[in-house]
């Protein structure tokens, strides 16, 4: 009896060796916001149905994570077996055979209720190559006691002179109160997704029908002449270290009295745990000129799987779990209905519970009424609201975000910035052979 309980518990460790070797390790890049970080907190959930099934975080600021995972994809590197991209990236790495088809979700997955305008964004051929962790658009978000002590009251879709009046009645520079924060950050995705978004609204455009740039027109100047004067008076100093996370934390902190950016940061400055200013957040849509075009951009933080990795298995099955229904139950029950990831799927927005939430209806109206495919007031070649879908556009817009917040930080004038982005970006599709 004795041997056969040594060889069972001989057969028990040999197993249990086996079950250690075989445990796979999936790699997954990620940027460092919000809802990002707290899918790591909760990934306990994820492990403990899947032991089998090891992650390592791999966690960038914005602008570091998009030239990380974009230099992988392009040389094949196989750093990552899950990279977060977003609406901009998927439709061109899924073009391009560079991600793995997401068809194969299983039926409990509905990927027929994800929001129709996020997934057709993900959607290449029929294929889903990427599944959404949050959705988002733009939004106006503000101070109702500051908006108050002004005798102002915001409207729901304001216009972009009531918001530059809100700003110079909201600014109290001696008590270190700005009465706007923009991002000011250079980056295609922090900046220039402002702007790109901001200069819709204006009657502007990157490219007109003949792909000619077009940063030599009146409504260009208009956009960026309003930008500067905004951000020069009203805004705080510094601006061109300010993206998404730094503007995040000055409002959350009391020191801008409006803020427009990603519908996103709805539940993160009403947070009372890490907003000082959570009881006095109101919201309203992204401003327009009376042009029929909004500001509000249309966007996806998602998970995609790189074709050529290892671990396509393990991989799916993490993407599943962290953009479905029940991932949403489980951040709703751990941190509340509000923390819950937004704009990505209906049957969120059905849920009564979430009805509740004060911004739902209004980042679910600011989703619906982006139009990629007419983004602009003049007609435009390309889709894409606050970028312009083709390959060329991440190395464009960079170097064109670093020109408009050279243009912020002063050492250069509108006009020349303009100008050094109309040459710059005229030599590129020339180059690219859009133009002759």
């Amino acid at each position: 009896m004795a041997f056969r309980t040594g060889a069972l518990l001989g057969a028990c460790a040999v197993a249990a060796l086996t079950t250690s070797a075989a445990a796979e390790t999936i790699t997954i890049a990620t940027v460092n916001n919000g809802d990002m970080i707290r899918m790591q907190k909760l990934a306990d959930d994820f492990t403990s149905k899947n032991p089998d099934i090891e992650l390592k975080w791999v966690t960038l600021e914005e602008n570091i994570l998009r030239q990380r995972v974009t230099q992988d994809i392009a040389t094949k590197g196989g750093q990552f077996d899950i990279m977060t991209i977003g609406t901009y990236e998927v439709p061109i790495w899924g073009k391009a055979g560079w991600l793995v088809s997401l068809n194969d979700l299983p039926a409990s997955y509905d990927v027929n209720d994800l929001i129709p305008s996020i997934r057709e964004g993900l959607t290449v051929d029929d294929n889903l190559y990427a599944a959404p962790f949050y959705g988002e658009s733009s939004f106006v978000m503000y101070r109702t006691d500051l908006m108050e002590k002004a005798n102002l009251e915001m409207p729901e879709s304001p216009t972009w002179s009531f918001i530059k009046q809100a700003a110079a009645a909201m600014t109290d520079k001696d008590n270190d109160v700005y009465g706007i924060c923009l991002r000011g950050k250079p980056g295609w995705g922090e900046n220039m997704a402002f702007l790109t978004a901001m200069s819709n609204s204006f009657g502007a455009r990157w490219f007109n029908m003949e792909w000619e740039p077009q940063f030599n027109t009146q409504a260009w100047a208009d956009t960026l002449d309003f930008y500067l004067d905004l951000m020069n008076n009203y805004g705080p100093p510094g601006a061109t270290s300010n993206g998404f996370n730094e503007n995040l934390a000055l409002f959350q902190s009391g020191k801008c009295g409006m803020w427009i950016d990603a519908t996103v940061a709805a539940s993160f400055v009403t947070d009372p745990n890490q907003s000082t200013v959570a009881d006095n957040v109101g919201f309203a849509m992204a401003p327009d000129n009376g042009l029929g075009k909004r500001s509000n951009w249309l966007w996806a933080w998602s998970l995609a799987i790189p074709a050529g990795t290892k671990q396509e298995a393990a991989a799916k099955k993490f993407v599943e779990w962290a953009t479905s229904k029940d991932y949403i139950k489980l951040v709703a029950d751990k941190e509340g209905w509000p923390n819950v990831p937004p704009g990505t799927r209906t049957s969120l927005y059905e849920n009564p519970e979430y009805q509740k939430v004060p911004f739902a209806g209004i980042t679910l109206e600011s989703i619906n009424s982006a139009n990629p495919k007419e983004p602009t007031v003049e007609p435009v070649p390309y889709v894409g609201v606050q970028f312009v879908a083709i390959p060329e556009f991440q190395g464009m817009a960079t170097v064109v975000g670093q020109t408009f917040a050279a243009a912020l930080a002063g050492s250069v004038t509108a006009e020349n910035a303009l100008q050094s982005a109309q040459s710059f970006t005229e030599r590129e599709m020339k180059k690219a052979g859009y133009i002759k």
